[in-house]
């Protein structure tokens, strides 16, 4: 894990080339301070104080699972803002932007890959991240396979099928297709398919179950895995690993009243760790703490990612 995320090499050769997408928010809201993300309303009438807060945990796994890692947290947050708090499985990224969108999710995190469109398309306001001890942060991209493939290198993929997560994702999708354009003059549809298994633990279990010959996966997300014996390092190969990314991005919906967002902020800041069952988890990754962050410059490189793949950030 690293404190500094630099341009990677594959965003950086890509960007040379013609890209389509620049980074806006929808015309729902404003940023007069050009922070990049969605102001708070003015205007008394636009700003919600809900009696229960609903929060959904981005979707890379079984998020049954979930629901019992982020009580502890869910109950913390209870008691700083006075509010009930409600877990919400969400089963895809689309899903989960959409409900924030909508009005129905008022506290995420949402995945590396997915932040920077939940920020122009439903009004999303990330301020923290999970990291370590002394503050580093970061998870790399893997592209895997399982022993005996006949997979050895990069390389070896033309002509076969790579599983992806999500076209939302940045490991399971966005950060692979870049790199594998730039290092290795290969394109989905030209020199290997492509299928979506949904989520990164779907990715992780085909290949080791040899359902997919090769993924391109989070190792944040295997690493957990690993340690909970899901899967085993013997059924597992890393093919090619990237420069380290952010993790996931939490924050609230833009339209929350400001004193609620600011107690939400303090929610996360003033959570101790020790001894609870988020530790327990997201420890697996070395991960104790929630540190504030900031959209603008934490996420650029995946902005940069996104323009390199032609991303549109137009909202239906």
């Amino acid at each position: 894990m690293k404190t500094l995320i630099t341009l990677t090499a594959a965003a950086a050769a890509v960007a040379g080339t013609q890209a389509s997408a620049e980074f806006t928010l929808s015309d729902r809201y404003v940023d007069n301070d050009g922070d990049l993300i969605a102001d708070i309303p003015t205007d008394e009438s636009e700003l919600i104080d809900p009696d229960t807060l609903i929060f959904a945990y981005t979707p890379v796994e079984d998020p049954a699972v979930y629901a019992e890692v982020w009580q502890g947290f869910l109950d913390h947050m209870s008691e700083v803002t006075g509010k009930e708090v409600q877990f919400f499985p969400v089963q895809s990224n689309a899903a989960q932007i959409e409900a924030m969108r909508a009005g129905r999710l008022h506290v995420a995190g949402f995945n590396t890959g997915s932040n920077p469109l939940a920020v122009a398309c439903a009004g999303f306001r990330p301020f923290a991240m999970m990291a370590a001890e002394d503050g580093s942060f970061g998870y790399e991209m893997e592209i895997i396979t399982y022993p005996g493939s006949g997979i050895s290198e990069v390389e070896d993929l033309r002509g076969q099928t790579i599983a992806f997560t999500s076209e939302t994702s940045n490991s399971g999708f966005k950060a692979p297709s870049a790199i594998l354009m730039s290092e290795f003059d290969m394109v989905a549809g030209e020199d290997f398919e492509a299928t979506f298994s949904g989520a990164h633990d779907s990715s992780i279990l085909g290949v080791a179950n040899q359902d997919y010959i090769a993924a391109s996966i989070a190792n944040s997300v295997k690493g957990r895995m690993l340690d909970r014996e899901v899967v085993t390092e013997d059924q597992l190969e890393v093919v090619y690993q990237s420069q380290t990314f952010p993790t996931t991005g939490y924050g609230t919906v833009y339209n929350l009243t400001p004193e609620l967002q600011e107690s939400i902020r303090e929610a996360f800041f003033s959570y101790d760790w020790e001894g609870t069952a988020l530790a327990e988890e997201f420890g697996r990754n070395g991960e104790d703490q929630f540190i504030e962050i900031s959209f603008q410059e934490d996420w650029a490189v995946i902005r940069q990612i996104d323009e390199a793949n032609g991303v549109s950030y137009e909202c239906n």
